[in-house]
């Protein structure tokens, strides 16, 4: 058994790269050494299943966020903590080095000096979980500390809770749907990525086309993209904003989900539901969603036609059982 008081994660700031770094946290969960999570609010309700010793919201204001490191391990009188950052930000590793947790991460952006222990990124392209997966038992190893699973498992594996079930249950019935009798379409993503919007542009034709043959189609929005989601395929069933486990939820309980290469696509891996991830302006290999059940079609510079996504959406929907 080791020494150490606590293991401080610092989890990644896109609701994305925190489902890709959950076999991380369970690596480090597996340690049996307690575990503090340093995250974006939003990552609280997603991560309430996990048996974690606390939860330390990110600002992502460098002051800000070491007062609250630091204020929070000596409460708790962690006074022989570890940390590990995932973020390659020179920021992230300020907060670490100047709370007092010393710090293993990926040697970037000139952070050496600000890491105890500065791992090298894999010389061989990755994708996304895999090399913070490989971070992760970089660093357990040299804390002498378990590694289990020594690979990373096919799926993410999220941990929801029965609220979860209960919310996301509740938004189908209440909208006079049943489990698995819908089709969930996210028409939505936030952002641009290297100045291109990420919004694949047919989700209304395609929605239309659904209906026509009998499919139910429903979204769920977040509260600030409503109006542009209502915009983009105003004929769905537009359910009420969910949390980030009631959703994740809502997507097993889907026949298919639609989406755009986003933290939706990413959602839906972490459950391990059926999804169609729309490509165009990013690259699947690097970034995709992390599941075997999981089917992407176009690629990095070319999004799918809308006769290539419908065709593939009804083949998929033909091998669904319900």
């Amino acid at each position: 058994m080791s020494n150490y008081s606590a293991l401080y994660v610092r989890l990644p700031n896109w609701i994305g790269d925190v489902c890709m770094s959950l076999p991380c946290l369970n690596l480090m969960l597996n340690t049996d050494v307690p575990v503090v999570v340093c995250a974006r609010s939003w990552a609280r309700d997603l991560l309430s299943a996990y048996q974690t010793a606390g939860f330390i919201e990110m600002s992502g204001r460098v002051r800000e966020d070491r007062a609250r490191v630091a204020s929070y391990r000596k409460k708790a009188r962690h006074a022989h903590a570890r940390g590990l950052i995932l973020p390659d930000s020179l920021s992230s590793a300020l907060v670490f080095k100047f709370s007092g947790v010393p710090a293993a991460g990926y040697r970037d952006d000139g952070r050496s000096l600000l890491l105890r222990w500065p791992i090298s990124k894999p010389r061989n392209e990755m994708h996304a979980a895999e090399s913070w997966f490989h971070l992760t038992t970089q660093a357990l190893e040299r804390w002498k500390l378990p590694i289990m699973p020594a690979a990373i498992p096919a799926t993410l594996g999220l941990e929801t809770t029965p609220q979860h079930e209960e919310q996301a249950l509740d938004a189908v019935l209440s909208a006079g749907m049943t489990p698995g009798g819908f089709i969930l379409i996210a028409p939505t993503a936030t952002g641009l990525h290297r100045g291109k919007i990420k919004v694949w542009p047919h989700f209304d034709a395609l929605t239309r086309q659904l209906q026509e043959h009998g499919h139910t189609v429903a979204m769920c929005p977040p509260a600030s993209e409503r109006e542009a989601a209502l915009k983009a395929a105003p004929t769905a069933i537009c359910l009420p904003p969910l949390g980030l486990g009631g959703f994740a939820t809502l997507t097993k309980l889907s026949a298919l989900v639609i989406c755009n290469d986003s933290g939706v696509s990413h959602l839906a891996a972490a459950v391990n539901a059926r999804q169609l991830t729309l490509f165009g302006v990013t690259d699947q290999h690097r970034t995709g969603p992390w599941s075997p059940q999981a089917t992407c079609l176009g690629s990095l510079g070319k999004w799918p036609t809308l006769t290539e996504v419908t065709e593939k959406t009804s083949r998929l929907i033909t091998e669904t059982v319900f």
